[in-house]
């Protein structure tokens, strides 16, 4: 049995939060799971991250594989620093918008 330690999204459309689980790698994305290992949630500023370390080191131990977002997530958790925040990229309309103030500003 192929154990992976993977994210299982949550929340209403657009507004998504996340259970780290532990599951069996051929159940569905979003199906049954054998342990619940954390939480993680993009949308709050700064972003969320709860895990349980201790749960996670003892499934990777018995040979769990974490997948590469939960790697970086478990990255994070240990170096207790924020979650990196991507840049906003403006829209052609919000950056013409702005490059019209600075010309008027002048």
């Amino acid at each position: 049995m192929a154990v992976k330690i993977r994210l299982a999204r949550h929340g209403a459309k657009k507004c998504p939060y996340y259970r780290v689980v532990v599951a069996d790698g051929r159940m569905p994305r979003d199906g049954r799971y054998i342990e619940l290992v954390g939480r993680y949630n993009p949308l709050t500023t700064p972003k969320t991250i709860d895990l349980d370390l201790e749960k996670i080191d003892e499934w990777v131990a018995k040979g769990a594989q974490p997948s590469n977002a939960v790697a970086h997530l478990i990255d994070i958790a240990r170096s207790d620093a924020p979650a990196p925040e991507k840049k906003q990229k403006l829209s052609k309309k919000a950056a013409a918008k702005a490059a019209a103030a600075a010309e008027d500003a002048e």
